[in-house]
């Protein structure tokens, strides 16, 4: 029955809702850690920002300009960094790492660096996905006496795990020094090798909203080895993001949700004339079809409700022909 009700205005697939939005930012110069400014924006607003689109990036930007700022600002970004190995151990040895702390390693470039290679010299560098490099493979029943393989193909990690697993066991699992000359003796001169370390993106924003949305900075964010960095919106690059300790002292943005009301006025044409739009029922339903189409575009926080007259009816026939 309800598909033969015809909805000529309000025709939420075409209708914008880019000017109700549904919070807004809040710019607060004090300077504080991520921590302390996550304690103060829960206690006095909703959280600290969150930015899920180029129009939110944007409205932040003007919000911290208008207050005369333009500088580094805390965001509710921030990263969790867990470094695991591909096989999966956690026994004795699975925190060794050897990373050139010459070079700043772990850098972090550009926030997409996952993944561990090996130079020359024996010590390690965090790396792109898109980056080719030969790998080392091993095959044993246990770890204590691995066989080792130095396969001299350019793959990405990723396709060098699969090779490893497919025809070994595994990327190599790196447990101490000795393990790591080793390995360095497989691995050609003036050149790199993938072992099994990685880490997941783990991308996370304060209130826990989903993380899809980025507008990284082509810089290093020097993660060192604390486990968790913090993220701000630097406004002399446009609000690009980049991740600093989580104990620098930056003033912060915050952001509140507001309650919006507006009334939409419908005009419905039937064509079957016995349903009577009155009916609970058929309310009930159009005002189902209505929510699902708003959760289809993003919008779940929007609560819809009939609006009655004097009479308590919600629909009356319009009397005009046309």
């Amino acid at each position: 029955m309800m598909k033969r009700i015809l909805l000529l205005v309000f025709c939420f697939s075409g209708w914008s809702l880019s000017h109700c939005l549904l919070f807004e930012y809040h710019y607060v110069p004090d300077f504080k850690t991520w921590n302390e400014a996550q304690t103060y924006c829960r206690q006095t607003y909703t959280d600290l920002a969150t930015i899920e689109n180029t129009q939110e990036m944007n409205q932040l930007i003007n919000t911290v300009s208008s207050a005369g700022y333009n500088s580094e600002v805390w965001i509710g970004l921030y990263n969790q960094i867990n470094w695991r190995w591909s096989d999966g151990y956690t026994g004795n040895g699975a925190g060794y790492r050897n990373w050139k702390t010459a070079a700043n390693q772990p850098d972090f470039d550009s926030a997409d660096q996952f993944f561990v290679s090996i130079g020359s010299d024996g010590q390690w560098w965090d790396d792109y996905s898109f980056v080719k490099h030969p790998f080392i493979c091993y095959r044993a029943e246990t770890l204590q006496n691995p066989q080792l393989f130095f396969i001299n193909e350019l793959k990405n990690w990723t396709s060098a795990q699969s090779y490893c697993r497919k025809n070994f066991t595994d990327l190599v699992t790196v447990r101490n020094n000795a393990e790591n000359r080793e390995i360095l003796n497989l691995v050609q001169e003036n050149s790199w090798a993938w072992i099994g370390l990685f880490r997941e993106p783990n991308f996370y924003w304060s209130d826990q909203t989903i993380f899809s949305f980025s507008n990284w900075d082509d810089v290093l964010n020097l993660a060192g080895s604390v486990n968790v960095i913090c993220g701000i919106a630097d406004l002399q690059k446009s609000g690009k993001w980049k991740f600093l300790p989580c104990d620098t002292k930056r003033p912060f943005v915050c952001y509140s949700k507001t309650v919006r009301k507006q009334v939409v006025r419908l005009m419905m044409k039937l064509e079957d004339s016995s349903v009577d739009l009155n009916d609970p029922a058929v309310k009930a339903d159009l005002l189902k079809q209505f929510q699902d189409r708003l959760k289809d575009n993003g919008l779940s926080d929007v609560t819809l409700k009939w609006r009655e007259q004097p009479d308590g009816k919600v629909f009356h026939k319009n009397q005009k022909k046309n």
